[in-house]
């Protein structure tokens, strides 16, 4: 590096220098928000923002104690729940045919079965609400809600789990067919365990984006809150304090659990190899554990 430093021209220096700041002014520009926000959360004053006048906590505090975000709270987290196990169920179980089905066109289901991540929400949002309450007839609630984030957080499941059941070796089923393992048991013993990692990336996933999800949310959840929703009908009429609270709790959640999916799946590969390691390990020892039981 020292080399190439002292090779360099001094309009190549320069040039380097300014992709340099001018990337960093785009990290700026990105994360500078977040950082206010977060910021403002402890700021004493009342009009959450500049100047900060003291730090405080107390704003979190009423947070805790709003019984309409605590509303908001525990319509999120169900809805997320339902999505979550939806997702999941109908992520996993469109992935196998879509890789092992050995369809004519699979670049075309594949595009087709994640088109929902490609439509703008604001359209499918909207082509919902129309279906809910000119077609079916069916009053908009919560159970609305988890049909429409489904919809949109499905495919994200579906790639995770097909990008992995693509990577499989098909000849650990066939090993465990010869030793006499049913279809059943091959999918339970075998291939499951193997694809766990990203089904569980998959679910924290759909979770988060359905933690997060506001317009298509908006339009078909009828008169419930959560807290995306809420957050925006309260910056409506100004940004408080209260607000800049419940948003840095919502950012910490997020950035949690986007955190997860890549720690989670690696740390089970690592107890998987140490276990693994260790069974191969054993046989080793135990000619020296019989030979000090016999001398």
């Amino acid at each position: 590096m020292a080399r190439e430093a002292a090779v360099l021209s001094p309009r190549a220096r320069a040039s380097r220098g300014l992709l340099t700041c001018y990337g960093l002014s785009i990290y700026l520009f990105l994360f500078a928000p977040i950082v206010l926000l977060v910021l403002f959360s402890f700021n004493a004053n009342t009009y959450g923002s500049f100047p900060i006048t003291g730090w405080t906590t107390k704003w979190y505090a009423q947070v805790f104690g709003d019984y309409q975000i605590q509303d908001a709270l525990r319509t999120t987290l169900k809805v997320c729940l339902e999505v979550t196990v939806v997702s999941v169920l109908l992520g996993t179980a469109a992935a196998f045919p879509l890789v092992r089905a050995g369809l004519p066109f699979p670049a075309g289901f594949r595009v087709a079965m994640t088109l929902p991540i490609m439509i703008p929400g604001i359209l499918i949002g909207i082509s919902l609400l129309v279906l809910f309450t000119q077609v079916v007839k069916v009053p908009l609630s919560p159970s609305t809600a988890v049909i429409g984030q489904s919809l949109y957080t499905t495919p994200f499941v579906l790639l995770l789990v097909a990008a992995r059941l693509q990577g499989f070796d098909r000849n650990l089923e066939r090993a465990a067919g010869d030793l006499g393992a049913n279809t059943f048991n091959r999918l339970r013993l075998v291939v499951l365990p193997l694809i766990f990692p990203a089904i569980l990336a998959g679910a924290l996933f759909a979770f988060t984006l359905s933690f997060d999800e506001f317009v298509i949310t908006y339009f078909i959840i009828g008169g419930y809150n959560t807290l995306p929703i809420y957050i925006y009908t309260q910056i409506r009429y100004g940004i408080t304090p209260e607000v800049n609270a419940l948003a840095s709790l919502v950012l910490i959640t997020s950035i949690a659990l986007i955190s997860l999916v890549f720690i989670v799946p690696a740390g089970l590969r690592l107890a998987r190899r140490l276990v693994v390691s260790t069974r191969r390990t054993r046989p080793e020892a135990l000619p020296e554990t019989v030979a000090a039981r016999e001398g």
